[in-house]
């Protein structure tokens, strides 16, 4: 099992570890709800140095990412970054992905280059997956080992770091970044991506300076109520906001089109992997669905249980589900027969044998004021 460079930090805090996607990441500090409500109310900080990172650099580096990517990265401008998938050549996803464009400071004449943040589970398939398409003679680094990344979430996140960075984080718009200085750190990318839904920035510095800057935060945030916060609160952040995570709500067998993803799978910018079968799921439908619903009872819906009807019979399963810390209701997203997909739609969720009803809902579950 791997560690990050925060590893002896985290367990020193007293986080309950454990294994996650091959690395020994904390799951929470003071407890999954009170982490969750501190990202909802003031700051918290995540350690989330496990996600992958490639630099992709060469004159024809948009024409790659362009062909392995559901996006379109040509939309890019410098600093500005877009949530995509790859697909994998039969319809399914062999990863969800960020996709920044970089400054061209040390590029040559013509070139362009890009950081793609991938899926800590995922980082060797999806190198082998690019690499195996850069049919366009592009540069690929992959510097996930020596790259950390914190997530600094919450309504208080420009607060707690202002003073640590010359760079006017109120002017880092959603899906922007900069590069700059923070904490003395340098070359740092500071970025607002968020997976929380309550604000906050990405910081991507390498790893000899994470400690020295996970130190400065938490000194920058302490008038704020700043918090370190465990992977347990980020899922369930991330699910009241109805966001996808890899491996429980898409895959290698759910394509973006059933998923709700097609305002990333851009159908007419030319060329990529699967764009014709998508086009066809787009003109005629899919027959299945990612829904998010609401349960009646106090159980809480796991991955993995069965969706049915009235009459018992399956329609679906059920790919996430939390006791949502901000609503004080179990949520839940799976895919569901096309037919019982919009919203208001009575569905039942098998738990042990017990058939719990529960009603679609339109996403996200949650709005931020």
């Amino acid at each position: 099992m791997k560690n990050t460079p925060l590893t002896d930090i985290h367990i020193k805090l007293g986080a309950k570890m454990a294994e996650f996607a091959g690395y020994n990441m904390p799951i929470s500090y003071a407890g999954i709800k009170e982490e969750h409500q501190t990202v909802r109310t003031a700051v918290g900080v995540f350690d989330v140095s496990h996600m992958g990172e490639f630099i992709l650099k060469g004159k024809n580096a948009a024409q790659l990412i362009q062909y392995v990517t559901t996006n379109d990265v040509n939309a890019l401008e410098i600093n500005e970054a877009q949530y995509s998938c790859m697909p994998n050549g039969n319809g399914g996803i062999v990863d969800d992905l960020l996709v920044y464009r970089l400054p061209e400071d040390n590029c040559a004449e013509g070139e362009q280059a890009f950081l793609l943040v991938v899926n800590a589970s995922n980082i060797e398939k999806d190198w082998n997956w690019i690499s195996g398409h850069n049919k366009f003679d592009v540069k690929m680094t992959n510097i996930s080992e020596n790259t950390g990344l914190l997530a600094v979430q919450g309504p208080k996140a420009i607060d707690a770091l202002q003073s640590l960075t010359d760079i006017n984080l109120s002017e880092i718009k959603y899906y922007t970044f900069r590069k700059g200085t923070i904490a003395g750190i340098p070359n740092a990318i500071i970025s607002a991506t968020g997976y929380t839904g309550s604000g906050g920035f990405e910081i991507y510095v390498d790893n000899e300076h994470l400690a020295r800057l996970w130190e400065a935060i938490f000194e920058a945030g302490k008038d704020f109520g700043i918090q370190p916060i465990g992977l347990g609160a980020r899922d369930t952040l991330r699910l009241e906001m109805g966001f996808c995570l890899y491996g429980n709500d898409i895959d290698d067998t759910t394509s973006p089109i059933e998923a709700g993803l097609g305002w990333i799978t851009k159908l007419n910018k030319g060329e990529f992997i699967d764009c014709e079968l998508y086009k066809s799921q787009k003109e005629n439908g899919v027959s299945r669905k990612l829904v998010g619903f609401k349960l009646d009872d106090r159980r809480v819906p796991r991955h993995g249980y069965l969706i049915t009807d009235a009459e018992g019979c399956e329609i679906g399963v059920v790919t996430s589900g939390t006791q949502s810390p901000s609503l004080g209701y179990p949520i839940g997203t799976g895919y569901v027969s096309t037919e019982f997909s919009k919203s208001g739609s009575q569905i039942y969720i098998d738990i042990n044998g017990k058939k719990l009803g529960a009603v679609v809902t339109k996403l996200p579950f949650y709005k931020v004021s």
